[in-house]
């Protein structure tokens, strides 16, 4: 029955790109909504800055009084140029809501003050405020129409429901390759655990890492196994990962070029010539440069006016030897270190993640041609520098900031690049590919739920309390085994994806009514691929 079940739901999803995406949508927003509801308010990264951001945005303050405010970060004492807002005062209650368990992982978040609404408004300052308000828009609206901590709840959901649909749609574009198993199994290894948390918590990391991976995994398959049929929508698919990675910070235009450059570096013959044919590649680029436009303004008209007191030997030297250095950390980062960087997942989360991304850039290198090899090569290499260069240049103004997480939107391209590499020159049969993409399709859903379940305990009971959490110091909204469950159970259902969807995968036939090349050689077109997905 098992079996039967499983066989209906593959051809049920393979018939529509629109039951596909929305499986994955509710599975991605399953898990997104988890970390949304199971983190205490205040508890991932610079979260109050920007909530009080979207919050004042939502009520048309996309500009304020700029206000200097000293600041101790490293032990390097500044004055930061936040802006200010008027907010109900809960904002302002806000800033200081996780003093008391932040950064001593030993303690619960019920040492927590509660949070009640309050009338009239105050002058709440934030540090986000200088970053472009399409997304704070886009996410703060609830508080206008609900007030208290429930506000800060809803509005985390909105920023997961923006991230899952984005992702979603990556999905559907790895599931239009012909062999499906290796391009799904390369996006769900690019939505780490960590990548997960940051969708679910209001801070623009979430979507820019979501729109990296919806860039790559529709700009690859558009120039590596181009189909006429399928063309129009992937340019869609890219046009919108585009828009929103440029329009979340000026960075974004970097990582958007770092993904157009692999995907020709990779291209066929005479694809890049069929994508320049269409209005479509016209219409997405003009609008990719109104955006660009728009935000590198926004950028140039909200500098930075901080004062910070960085220490005379922080030398561009100095920080790229210690960038260096702390590669390792950066990699734990970007796999799962939730809350603010004291939370660290499992150490089977970490080698697993790693073992299935080294895996497929391993089997993409053992059959791949020069231009493969070139391109994944360049990625490591990207990965290590990138990040040097960045402190290098920075440091000596505003201290050793790095982050993992800064990195996120490049860095997903790497398995979903090799993934695609795997697809393109594996031979078909004589190995067992399938059941190796299964195996590492449901080790990657294990270790996920335990990097959940190591986050819910630190704050439920502090990460030296019990690992059963019994009993909970600290709960969020329905208890932790409810939000725990349904993380698993969501996660397992994801690397299902990559079980049923070879199912029924055979070599493509050549055939003499082809349309174009693309369609003679490339990726399968799912049933109905003429309806919108």
């Amino acid at each position: 029955m098992m079996t039967k079940a499983v066989k209906s739901l593959a051809d049920r999803l393979a018939s529509s790109p629109r039951r596909l995406w929305l499986a994955a949508f509710a599975l991605l927003f399953a898990l997104s909504a988890s970390w949304s509801l199971a983190s205490p308010t205040g508890a991932s990264p610079d979260e109050y800055a920007h909530l009080i951001r979207a919050a004042a945005v939502a009520r048309g303050q996309v500009d304020g009084k700029e206000v200097m405010v000293p600041h101790v970060v490293g032990y390097i004492k500044a004055e930061f140029a936040e802006t200010g807002v008027e907010l109900p005062p809960i904002y302002q209650d806000l800033k200081t809501v996780n003093e008391c368990y932040v950064f001593h992982p030993e303690k619960a978040a019920d040492c927590a003050p509660a949070l009640h609404e309050k009338p009239g408004t105050t002058l709440v300052t934030t540090a986000a405020g200088r970053y472009h308000p399409a997304y704070y828009f886009a996410v703060g609206w609830p508080s206008l129409v609900v007030h208290g901590e429930n506000a800060f709840y809803l509005m985390r959901l909105m920023s997961a429901l923006i991230c899952s649909a984005l992702v979603a749609s990556a999905v559907v574009s790895a599931a239009e390759w012909r062999r499906r198993s290796f391009t799904l199994l390369g996006t769900i290894t690019a939505a780490t655990p960590m990548a997960l948390f940051m969708f679910g918590v209001v801070n623009p990391s979430g979507p820019e890492i979501a729109a990296g991976i919806l860039v790559w995994s529709a700009g690859l398959p558009l120039l590596m196994n181009p189909d006429p049929y399928l063309l129009n929508r992937r340019l869609a698919r890219l046009g919108i990962g585009a828009l929103v990675l440029i329009n979340i910070r000026p960075l974004g235009l970097i990582w958007f070029a770092g993904a157009v450059f692999f995907a020709l570096l990779l291209s066929r013959k005479g694809a890049l010539r069929e994508v320049l044919r269409r209005r479509m590649t016209w219409l997405w680029g003009v609008l990719a440069l109104a955006a660009t436009g728009s935000a590198l303004a926004w950028s140039s008209s909200h500098p930075d006016h901080s004062v910070i007191d960085t220490p005379s030997d922080l030398t561009p030297m100095y920080a790229a030897r210690a960038t260096f250095d702390n590669g390792m950390m950066y990699m734990k980062q970007m796999i799962g270190y939730f809350g603010w960087l004291d939370a660290l997942a499992p150490a089977a989360t970490l080698l697993v993640w790693c073992g299935v991304a080294i895996a497929l850039a391993m089997v993409a290198l053992c059959y791949a041609r020069f231009r493969d090899a070139l391109a994944v090569a360049g990625a490591v290499v990207g990965m290590v520098v990138i990040p040097i260069v960045a402190q290098a240049t920075q440091a000596p103004k505003l201290g050793m900031i790095w982050q993992g997480r800064y990195l996120m939107p490049f860095a997903v391209g790497l398995p979903i690049m090799c993934a695609a590499i795997c697809h393109e020159r594996l031979p078909w049969g004589g190995f067992a590919w399938r059941r190796l993409l299964v195996i590492s399709g449901f080790s990657l859903a294990l270790v996920n739920a335990a990097a959940f379940l190591w986050a819910l305990r630190r704050n439920t009971v502090g990460s030296g309390g019990p690992l059963l959490i019994s009993p909970a110091l600290w709960a969020p909204p329905g208890g932790w085994a409810l939000w725990l469950a349904v993380y698993t159970v969501a996660a397992f259902g994801l690397s299902l994806l990559v079980a049923v969807s070879d199912r029924r995968e055979r070599p493509l036939p050549q055939s003499s009514g082809a349309v174009g090349k693309g369609a003679a050689e490339g990726s399968p077109r799912l049933a109905g691929t003429h309806s919108e997905a």
